[in-house]
């Protein structure tokens, strides 16, 4: 006999317009139960997925059959019962007549007679245990609406966001670390073993630390599945406030919140931004060019952005100051990330020297915190480049000085007068590695550029009189008597914290700065109001 293929069909826009239903909260809910492990999103997307496929085909097929019983062979019969045949199309019939069947290599088994309701009659076995027919007719193969993996290929980020959302409306379902449990099912943690996992990380300088050791510290006995354990841990660890997790996306670490550095959980105060108003309908190709390449963590991402490798970051002053890397849309690809952690606790790794030392992603101030006594023993300063490379395993980031033959060089050096004003000169430096000559900005008195600091925080000094101050000092270096954008905006970051936007924003409204081409601008005084 061949075997026929049920052809079904989906609405189109079946998968785009997904949204989690209650039977579907019903059916998850069951699945943790007896699987008794906290999942994935993913995990859990990909069974439900499965289960709507197992649900539609069968919806179709009972709206095939109209009432009428499947036709199984292995299934038995009575005179006066309606079946519906999915092997022959998916014609019904009445069955008028049963007898049994006459066969030794069969067994016991029955002949009913069905009348067609186009009129034809024709008989067929009942009650015989093997037979293919017993199976469901499998699916076409070219139907993509109901193969699983096209489905999670093609739609997985928007059903995942809709499971997600729909778990979070549901206070039945609780999540650490992008895993999914009923709160119901929870192991007991109470605040003696919080206390002692407290004590635990305190011992260990903070963490960090995997859920697994500090439960063998603490000795927490259960006799139920260890990753429920872990997770109810987890869980628990989440709600209390002293706790903080680490760890990188798959990766659970735990660190106690009042052992991290200040930097971490506040930005310092050279990455403070009060935001300054932008017009970026002013923005050229070039000047978007020109934002894009100083890698500002301030500045919006692309629309659309290229997965690389590796990276080059020019530092300005306030990320060489605090010891920081700017997470930009290109360098926030290289960098660890984690499904809700806001800090990552991840490892750097020297490139000249494969010497490793921790550092920190702080996701929701867009910067890594660590690098302070890395940039000194590297000789950096502002205006240096430093490579960004991903990590040969998970968890680690190469960063590299681009070194260069030590020797003087003359390098543009900020220096601060008595009145507490900057103005810039070409001095000779001992130079170790390479910088952006636009960008570059030796810094002799460090806590004289702290003070122009302070002085501007505290006297609130607009930001138009800083970037004329700027473009005046720079200009006095240049003899055609301007500036580049760039170069421009590392100097006003010498006082105060800037992406280039509003820079390129002011510089383009005012008439009294004056573009001369390819980015550089002039200040010409008799403009000004």
């Amino acid at each position: 006999m061949e075997m026929v293929i049920a052809s079904t069909n989906l609405k189109e826009d079946y998968w785009e317009q997904f949204e989690l239903r209650d039977q579907d909260i019903e059916f998850l809910y069951n699945y943790l139960l007896e699987n008794e492990t906290p999942l994935t999103t993913a995990e859990l997307l990909s069974v439900l997925v499965e289960e709507r496929i197992r649900q539609e085909k069968v919806a179709q097929e009972l709206e095939r059959s109209q009432g009428c019983e499947l036709y199984f062979p292995k299934e038995r019969y009575q005179e006066g019962q309606r079946l519906v045949f999915p092997h022959l199309g998916w014609r019904k019939g009445t069955v008028v007549a049963v007898r049994p069947g006459r066969n030794p290599d069969l067994g016991p088994f029955e002949v009913i007679k069905v009348q067609f309701d186009q009129g034809e009659t024709r008989q067929f076995a009942a009650g015989l245990e093997q037979h293919v027919l017993n199976q469901p007719l499998p699916v076409e193969e070219e139907e993509p609406q109901f193969d699983k993996q096209v489905i999670l290929e093609t739609y997985g980020d928007l059903l995942s966001q809709r499971l997600i959302e729909g778990l979070r409306d549901h206070s039945d379902f609780v999540q650490i670390a992008a895993k999914w449990f009923p709160r119901a099912l929870l192991v007991d943690i109470n605040i003696g073993h919080l206390n002692l996992a407290e004590a635990v990380l305190d011992m260990a300088g903070g963490g960090p630390l995997p859920t697994v050791k500090l439960l063998e510290q603490i000795e927490l006995q259960s006799n139920v599945n260890p990753k429920l354990l872990e997770f109810s841990m987890d869980y628990a660890l989440q709600e209390d406030d002293r706790f903080d997790e680490v760890g990188a996306a798959g990766e659970v670490l735990w660190y106690l919140k009042r052992l991290e550095p200040a930097a971490v959980l506040e930005p310092p105060l050279h990455l403070k931004y009060s935001g300054i108003e932008e017009d970026r309908s002013l923005f050229t190709e070039d000047m978007l060019r020109l934002e894009a390449s100083l890698q500002d963590e301030l500045s919006p991402p692309p629309q659309r952005l290229t997965k690389v490798d590796e990276a080059q970051i020019s530092l300005i002053y306030p990320h060489w100051r605090e010891g920081t890397l700017p997470l930009s849309a290109q360098t926030r690809l290289l960098f660890p990330t984690a499904y809700e952690a806001p800090r990552i606790r991840f490892t750097i790794v020297d490139g000249e020297t494969d010497e490793r030392f921790p550092a920190w992603v702080v996701r929701t101030h867009g910067y890594v915190y660590g690098l302070k006594e890395w940039y000194e023993k590297r000789g950096l300063m502002p205006g240096s480049f430093v490579k960004v490379q991903r990590g040969k395993k998970a968890g680690e980031v190469i960063l590299t000085r681009l070194a260069r033959r030590s020797g003087r060089e003359w390098v543009r050096t900020v220096l601060v007068g008595s009145d507490g004003g900057i103005v810039f000169a070409m001095l000779k430096h001992n130079v170790t590695a390479q910088f952006d000559e636009r960008m570059a900005i030796m810094v002799p008195d460090v806590e004289g550029v702290d003070e122009a600091w302070e002085k501007t925080l505290r006297e609130h000094t607009p930001f138009e009189k800083i970037v004329v101050s700027m473009l005046r000092e720079l200009s006095k270096l240049n003899p055609q008597g301007h500036a580049h954008a760039s170069e421009l905006y590392a100097a006003v970051n010498l006082l105060r914290r800037c992406p280039p936007g509003p820079l390129l924003s002011l510089l383009n409204s005012r008439p009294w700065f004056v573009h001369v081409g390819d980015q550089h601008y002039r200040y010409t005084e008799s403009e000004e109001n």
